[in-house]
């Protein structure tokens, strides 16, 4: 836990805040709390809250139109709630939970629902949720069997939606959903403990009896049997016969309906900004020649005399770059999270208390995704945070990558700014567990060029890596745009990235089919990033030796994700205050 940085909690003099009002609000976000999780028992599971253990989401089409109009009836609750009568603190929750709901409402309006699965993310790959859960008692087990038995509800209901968006035209292009038959089919096992989902059976508490676990076993197998397995079969007849010959023969958001609309509000919803596409693709235009530069000098005081394009086959080819197995690969990681530990304090006040580990990606999914991802501890603190590698063909993982990858992914990026966010009491649930994407994700690319303060660079390959990461998002800022709204083709994308990064090809294939299934989510990294080193370059500049690293630092995180221009204000108001405190 920590005590967060109370910016702007005065009241202006004169100022006189309506208690009933104040409670008012809070009980609205209280009460909007717990339906929220309710309504999304999967989320709840994963933050540690048990209490749905054995439901899925309700994704029925009248449970989500309904939805709507509940999203719809708590904006009009908001304003009806006079923000100007709230403390200055809670004018700030104000703002972020009508922020909240506005943009949920907007999502449903573009019809982004209704890509309910793609080839890194969707019911084809539900067994991975058992990972996140505890199975500690026999109440544990008994629910994961009641998720069992009513998953071919889900299941039909995952179909629905994607008949809605065929309806539509609201559907994924024919190289995506093309990936996904070979996941379904490892779901169709010859016996049902051979299913991923009767993990959790194999290995049981000690202290159930041998009758017990043999019960649950066989309420496990009967439930996989006579309804995963089946239900896994309906899905693989679904898209070979109704939906993959629906799909879009070509790739972009520029082929659905109103595909313009439907851009623009992902460019919106993601970078949480008004940029529009093209703006975004010039932004990744002019970060990529400025980062090519920098590589260029990398390239040269490591002495290599080819081009840049040839020491990116260099990087990418020879073996003293990459680890003989997997093994190695997983221990190479850890060992490199490990040397960031300790030197956080160099940069950092506030840290958080809960760990985190190094873990493999699941085999069934490594192949069809990137190189690593995190998963957020729970709320409850029954599970520390997890940064997971990808340990496929480990001759495609090159050492020299590592270094910013466990800094974006683990510290002191994701983990760090997620766990400290979910420790911090004083802030309301909503707020301790929001989701922001060009704020999260943003902080964590700014916290890869930590490297050079925190002496991690010390190896110009190293460095090479971190300007390869940051390469690989400037890319993504003109691919993207490139194939949702310029309509490129998924190889013009593919080259272009390759002649751009070293990245190996099987990332680059991953990466750009994820930008494919996923339109405008991958901008928001370099957008947040640029944002949060213009603020630091400006508090540098505006505050000279008053400018502390530490303190700045705590600003950004102390109040969990929010949108790019809270945060500016955030900042701004911050540095106000330091030179208030400097005339005094």
């Amino acid at each position: 836990m920590f005590i967060s940085l109370c910016i702007c909690s005065l009241l202006a003099v004169g100022q006189v805040a309506d208690s009933s009002v104040e409670v008012r609000f809070q009980t609205l976000v209280e009460r909007e709390w717990e339906h929220t999780l309710a309504l999304n028992p999967t989320w709840a599971s994963h933050l540690g809250d048990r209490r749905w253990n054995d439901r899925w989401d309700d994704l029925r089409l009248e449970t989500l139109a309904r939805e709507q109009q509940h999203n719809q009836k708590i904006l009009a609750e908001l304003a009806a709630i006079e923000r100007s009568d709230l403390p200055t603190a809670e004018q700030l929750n104000y703002d972020l939970f009508r922020n909240q709901y506005e943009r949920q409402t907007a999502a449903y309006t573009s019809g982004s629902h209704l890509l309910a699965m793609n080839h890194r993310d969707g019911i084809q790959l539900a067994d991975d949720f058992a990972t996140a859960l505890r199975f500690e008692t026999k109440q544990d087990y008994l629910d994961w069997i009641g998720r069992l038995r009513t998953f071919g509800e889900s299941l039909d209901q995952t179909i629905e939606l994607l008949r809605e968006g065929m309806r539509r035209g609201i559907v994924q292009p024919r190289l995506i959903v093309g990936r996904i038959p070979a996941q379904v089919e490892k779901q169709l096992v010859a016996k049902a403990e051979e299913s991923p989902f009767y993990r959790p059976f194999l290995k049981m508490p000690r202290s159930f009896t041998a009758a017990e676990k043999s019960s649950l076993q066989q309420e496990a197998q009967a439930a996989i049997g006579e309804v995963v397995i089946p239900a896994y079969r309906r899905l693989q007849k679904f898209l070979s016969d109704e939906y993959l010959p629906k799909c879009y023969p070509e790739v972009g958001a520029w082929q659905f309906p109103q595909g313009a609309d439907f851009y623009a509000h992902c460019c919106r919803q993601h970078t949480t900004t008004n940029l529009s596409p093209d703006e975004i693709h010039e932004i990744g235009l002019a970060e990529v020649a400025r980062i090519k530069s920098e590589m260029q000098r990398v390239k040269e005081d490591v002495g290599f005399q080819g081009t840049l394009p040839e020491f990116f086959v260099h990087l990418r080819s020879d073996p003293k770059y990459f680890c003989r197995n997997e093994e190695e690969l997983l221990q190479t990681y850890q060992t490199v999270s490990k040397r960031i530990d300790p030197l956080l304090v160099k940069l950092f006040r506030t840290l958080p208390r809960m760990p985190y580990g190094v873990e493999a990606i699941p085999s069934s999914a490594a192949p069809d995704t990137t190189t690593a991802y995190y998963r957020q501890p729970a709320a409850d603190g029954s599970r520390a945070g997890t940064y997971f590698v990808n340990l496929y063909r480990p001759e495609t993982r090159p050492k020299w990558e590592m270094m910013a990858l466990s800094m974006h992914e683990a510290v002191p990026g994701h983990h760090l700014q997620i766990a400290l966010a979910g420790e911090n009491l004083d802030l309301p649930q909503f707020r301790r567990h929001g989701h922001y994407t060009a704020y999260i994700e943003g902080w964590a690319l700014y916290a890869e060029s930590l490297g050079d303060e925190l002496g991690l660079y010390a190896d110009p390959l190293d460095k090479f890596g971190q300007l390869t990461y940051e390469m690989w998002r400037a890319v993504r800022l003109v691919v993207d745009t490139g194939m949702h709204h310029r309509r490129w083709s998924r190889d013009r994308a593919i080259s272009y990235f390759s002649e751009h990064a070293p990245k190996m090809e099987n990332d680059i294939v991953n990466e750009i089919d994820r930008y494919i299934s996923w339109p405008g989510q991958a901008l928001a990294y370099k957008v947040g990033e640029l944002e949060m080193k213009k603020l630091r370059r400006e508090s540098e500049q505006k505050l000279g030796e008053r400018f502390d690293i530490k303190e700045f630092h705590d600003v950004v995180l102390l109040g969990g994700a929010m949108p790019l221009s809270v945060l500016r204000t955030r900042v701004e108001t911050w540095q106000q205050e330091v030179l208030a405190r400097k005339a005094k």
